[in-house]
């Protein structure tokens, strides 16, 4: 098991200052499903709480009301990781945090859209600084390819279109996976080295965070997020089938059944796909 912290430490703030980073926040929606977003703002304001600025809509916002329980993860730009768990207390659109988003370069000199909500979320926990581990990740990452095509799993749907199975094959798009924990809370465990196997399925190798994997049971419903490097983002939803050897390597597996866009200008649900329907108000 992990340490935990109860609140960052003065080296903590000092190394999450800087508003380059990758901020990540699970939360729960109405079916009590995992969810993950991509939140650039997130940022510990203090010791005991975290702020992230809201410039977008989207579905996180509108889940962190209805369920305040939520997971994050912090990479800084020197790949060091700070993961966790806390609660959404309030929102605000003004004050000493609505002034300080509101005048980082980001969107001090936007002229198109500036951070219009603080919320404000109190630190239940953190498991502390963590360097991202290359060097597992990557011999995972090969040993996830090898049992991918070994083993290959069969599908019965279509669920990844070509794009999402082009990025997500790409060994430098970033890969977090989420699920509700035993205490009701989402945790968040990095899971770069997930290859998509197929049109349905997502493989990763358990070299790498096999211990936290192992205690995710078959069944569990979890998110998966994909990131790239330029930006672009795409979520899947789906079943965890357990750890397996599958030609000799353990991996773990996904059953992908949810697709979302949830990029601007208009994020939305890619699969199962939703009918279309006509425009009737202009």
């Amino acid at each position: 098991m992990n340490p935990t912290y109860s609140s960052f430490s003065e080296e903590d703030l000092k190394f999450l200052e800087p508003f380059l980073k990758i901020g990540l926040l699970a939360t729960i929606n109405p079916d009590g499903l995992p969810h993950l977003t991509f939140i650039s703002s997130l940022r510990p304001n203090t010791a005991t709480q975290l702020t992230f600025g809201q410039f977008s809509e989207g579905k996180s916002k509108e889940y962190i009301r209805e369920n305040p329980k939520v997971g994050f993860l912090m990479m800084t730009l020197q790949k060091d990781l700070w993961r966790g768990k806390a609660t959404f207390t309030h929102t605000a659109r003004q004050g000493a945090e609505y002034d300080y988003y509101n005048n980082v370069p980001m969107f001090r000199y936007n002229s198109y859209f500036g951070v219009h909500t603080v919320y404000y979320l109190d630190l239940l926990y953190h498991i502390g600084r963590q360097p991202l581990p290359m060097n597992q990740i990557i011999p995972a990452a090969i040993l996830t390819i090898l049992a991918k095509t070994l083993s290959p799993l069969r599908h019965q749907n279509q669920v990844f279109n070509f794009w999402t199975r082009q990025m997500l094959a790409r060994l430098d798009t970033l890969k977090f996976l989420a699920y509700i924990d035993q205490d009701g809370y989402p945790m968040i465990i990095p899971v770069i080295q997930a290859q998509p196997a197929g049109y349905e399925h997502l493989l990763f190798s358990a070299r790498v965070y096999g211990a936290e994997l192992e205690q995710l049971r078959r069944g569990t419903p979890v998110a998966i997020l994909g990131l790239a490097l330029s930006m672009e983002d795409v979520l899947l939803r789906g079943e965890f089938l357990g750890l397996k050897s599958r030609a000799g390597i353990l991996c773990g597996a996904v059953k992908i059944n949810w697709v979302y866009n949830s990029m601007p200008p208009a994020p939305g649900q890619i699969y199962p796909p939703l009918p279309l329907e006509p425009v009737r108000e202009f």
